[in-house]
């Protein structure tokens, strides 16, 4: 084995070992494991069971299938923002870092370990997200592969912005509270719950991250009615719901560089 192996298992192994942790962690906290699952299913119910949706153009009146991306944007928004904040923000305040930091593990190699546990516990949620909107919303989707690419670099985008805010809050109740001031307006000014057509035409929606994410969803799930599906855009370009793939991607790399040099060293 070269010495190139033998520094890249130690590396895997420090980050699987994270994860073990992280993810142990997780499971020991009754209330944040209830909540990731029964807030998107409250969710769900309201908008698909209780505010009946219609198809007659207005606020949550479009097909059920069109507010599929909406659904699973609630898990993967708020989940990475509040888990990897407070988890920086429990580190800071047990002097954890400092421990860490006499370890080989990395900051990077850290928050890898955050990120792969909120991707698997979310990757698990959207699957029941995606149930209960067939049964409960009568949503009609389309399984697509790229689902599973979307939800994990959505995740990975959001847990770095999470390990920012853990950085600058002062306290865990801090990280709550800019993790729903950043949260709340992403999720409805992101093409998820309301349609573009009803926001202002000024508003700048491209700046969200989670626009990409929603139109790209809607692309590969969502068909409306009348339509068929297409696999490329005339001329050989990339499909939306693969364009979309790309700059959401690009986006996931940066808030991960970002918040891994986010992540304290000491404090």
């Amino acid at each position: 084995m070269t010495d190139r192996r033998r520094f890249a298992l130690r590396r895997w192994r420090r980050v699987r070992a994270e994860t073990v942790a992280a993810g142990t962690a997780f499971l020991r906290r009754r209330t944040a494991v209830f909540f990731t699952f029964f807030f998107p299913a409250i969710v769900i119910l309201i908008f698909g069971a209780l505010v009946q949706t219609a198809g007659s153009g207005g606020l949550f009146t479009e097909p059920p299938g069109y507010y599929v991306p909406g659904y699973l944007a609630v898990v993967v928004l708020f989940t990475p923002l509040s888990r990897v904040g407070s988890e920086v923000a429990r580190h800071r305040a047990d002097s954890r870092f400092e421990k860490l930091a006499t370890t080989p593990l990395r900051r990077w190699e850290w928050l890898l370990g955050q990120t792969l546990v909120n991707v698997g516990v979310i990757g698990v949620a959207s699957a029941g997200i995606l149930l209960l909107a067939v049964v409960v919303a009568g949503a009609s989707v389309v399984l697509s592969p790229l689902l599973v690419p979307y939800v994990a670099l959505g995740v990975a985008l959001f847990c770095g912005v999470g390990a920012l805010l853990g950085r600058v809050a002062d306290s865990q109740d801090g990280v709550v509270a800019a993790a729903n001031g950043v949260a709340l307006p992403l999720l409805f000014l992101s093409e998820t719950f309301v349609p573009p057509s009803l926001l202002p035409d000024w508003l700048p929606l491209w700046l969200s991250p989670l626009t990409y994410f929603s139109r790209g969803v809607r692309a590969a799930t969502y068909r409306p009615p009348g339509t068929i599906a297409t696999a490329r855009v005339p001329g050989g370009g990339l499909a939306p719901s693969e364009a979309n793939l790309v700059v959401l991607a690009a986006l996931a790399v940066v808030a991960f560089v970002v918040g891994a040099v986010s992540v304290p060293r000491t404090d």
